[in-house]
C-alpha cells in the first residue's frame, strides 16, 4: 500500500507552522498523541509506583508500558529497558560504572564517526583507569567505517568498543553485526550508539549483537529523553551507585530518583503512533510485526525524496555531498566551494525551510572529513516531510547559490 504523508503531516499540529523541517537528527516534531498521552498522565491520578491506590496502580501500568514497548520497539527484554535522561547521560553513567573493572593496561575502541556522546565519555573513564584509548577510523572519502577498521583496533586487552549504528553527521550505517562478532571474539562489550539508527530503521537488539544499546525517543516523534536496552542478566552484573534505601532490582537500580511518568507515557504513545504508519501490517503480528512494516515504509518514503535531492544538488554545481555510504540514512551533510555553510542555513530560515549547520557534536568526524570544526548544511529527512518540503529546499539552495 502506499504511503500517505498527507495523512502522516495531519497528525503534527507545529506543521502548521508552514516550516519545512530538515532538522530531524536533531530532534523531530511531536503527533497530537504524544501530546494527549503526556498530558493525559499529568492529568490523572500518580504517585510513588504500587498496587494499593489509584495513583500508584497507574504510575506502575505507565512505568510497565513504556518498558514493554521500548522493548517492542528495540527487539529486546522489557527488564533491560532502563530509562535516563539522555543518551549521553545514559552514557556517562554506564561508562564510569563499567571502567570500575578496568586496570592500567587495558583498552577502549572508539570511532571517529560518532557523536561526542559515544566518544568523549569513554575517553574520561579510560583516563580515570589509566586506559589506552584506541581509535577507528572511516574513510572520508566514502563514509565508510569498515568492520576491519575496527578490528585493527582490537586485542586481548580490548574491553570495550563503542560505535555508532549511524552516523548523525552523514548517515552511514556500519555493519554491526560484523563488528559485534570481533569484539565478542576478543571477549570485550560492545556499545552502540543507536539514536540516529533507531529514527530511521528497525532495530533488532539481540540480531545486532549490541551489549548496551542507546536511542532517544525524541528523535522519533516522542519526549525529550534517552534509553538504554541490555540483557537482564549484563545489567544484573554492575553495580553503579545509587542511594541506599533505593531498590536494587534491575533495571531500576540505575534509574536514580522517581521516574517521569509523563515523558514514559509519551514515549509509549510515540511507539505506538510509529507502529501505526506500517499500512496493511497484520495486527495479528502484535506491535513488533506493525512496527517492522512500519519502518519499512518509512525506509521507502524517506529514501525516495533523499534520492530526489541527491540528484538535483548533483546538478546545481559547486556543492560536495559527504554523505556517500552504500548504506545509510536519509541524511545528507552538504558543504559549498567558497561559501559558508551558515550562510546557506540562515538564506534557507528565512524562506521557513530548516537546514541547520554546524558539527551537530560530531566533532570528530567533522574533522576527519577535513571540514575542521565547522561541518556542514545537514538535510535531514523524516518521515513527515513531503515532495513541498524538498521543493521548498531545492528552491532555496538554487536562490542562495545564485
Amino acid at each position: 500500500m502506499s504511503y500517505d504523508v498527507g495523512a502522516v503531516r495531519a497528525q503534527f499540529p507545529a506543521l502548521r507552522s508552514g516550516t519545512a523541517h530538515f532538522d530531524g537528527p536533531g530532534g523531530t516534531q511531536t503527533p497530537a498523541s504524544v501530546v494527549a498521552a503526556i498530558g493525559g498522565a499529568m492529568s490523572g491520578p500518580l504517585s510513588i509506583r504500587g498496587a494499593a491506590l489509584p495513583g500508584e496502580v497507574n504510575a506502575e501500568g505507565i512505568v510497565r508500558g513504556f518498558r514493554q514497548a521500548m522493548a517492542d520497539l528495540l527487539g529486546a527484554d522489557p527488564d533491560g529497558i532502563v530509562f535516563g535522561r539522555s543518551a549521553t547521560q545514559l552514557t556517562y553513567d554506564f561508562s564510569r560504572t563499567l571502567s570500575r573493572a578496568w586496570r592500567p593496561g587495558d583498552e577502549v575502541v572508539v570511532s571517529r564517526l560518532d557523536h561526542d556522546a559515544n566518544i568523549r565519555p569513554w575517553v574520561h573513564a579510560a583516563e580515570r583507569a589509566g586506559a589506552v584509548v584506541r581509535w577507528a577510523d572511516f574513510d572520508p572519502s566514502t563514509g565508510e567505517l569498515p568492520p576491519e577498521a575496527v578490528g585493527a583496533q582490537i586485542t586481548g586487552r580490548t574491553r570495550l568498543v563503542a560505535v555508532t549504528g549511524a552516523s548523525n553527521l552523514i548517515g552511514t550505517r556500519p555493519d554491526i553485526p560484523a563488528i559485534a562478532e570481533l569484539v565478542h571474539r576478543a571477549g570485550a562489550l560492545l556499545y552502540v550508539d543507536g539514536v540516529h539508527l533507531t529514527a530511521h530503521h528497525a532495530v533488532d537488539v539481540e540480531r545486532l549483537g549490541a551489549d548496551f544499546f542507546v536511542c532517544s525517543p525524541y528523535k522519533f516523534f516522542g519526549p525529550h529523553h534517552g534509553v538504554l536496552a541490555a540483557r537482564p542478566e549484563l545489567l544484573g552484573t554492575l553495580r553503579p551507585d545509587k542511594l541506599a534505601p533505593s531498590t536494587d532490582a534491575v533495571p531500576e537500580r540505575f534509574e536514580l530518583g522517581t521516574l517521569p511518568y509523563e515523558s514514559m507515557a509519551g514515549t509509549r504513545a510515540a511507539v505506538d503512533f510509529l507502529a501505526g504508519l506500517g499500512a496493511g501490517a497484520d495486527a495479528a503480528g502484535g506491535r513488533r510485526a506493525r512496527l517492522r512494516s512500519a519502518y519499512a515504509a518509512i525506509d521507502a518514503h524517506e529514501t525516495e525524496l533523499r534520492e530526489s535531492i541527491e540528484k538535483a544538488v548533483g546538478e546545481l554545481g559547486g556543492v560536495t555531498v559527504h554523505s556517500r555510504a552504500s548504506r545509510r540514512t536519509p541524511t545528507l551533510l552538504l558543504t559549498f566551494d567558497g561559501r559558508d555553510a551558515a550562510d546557506a542555513y540562515r538564506s534557507l530560515a528565512r524562506s521557513g525551510v530548516h537546514a541547520p549547520a554546524g558539527s551537530f557534536y560530531a566533532l570528530e568526524a567533522s574533522r576527519h572529513l577535513g571540514l575542521g570544526d565547522s561541518g556542514g548544511l545537514r538535510v535531514g529527512l523524516c518521515a513527515y516531510n513531503d515532495a513541498d518540503d524538498v521543493e521548498r529546499l531545492l528552491t532555496g539552495l538554487t536562490d542562495w547559490l545564485r
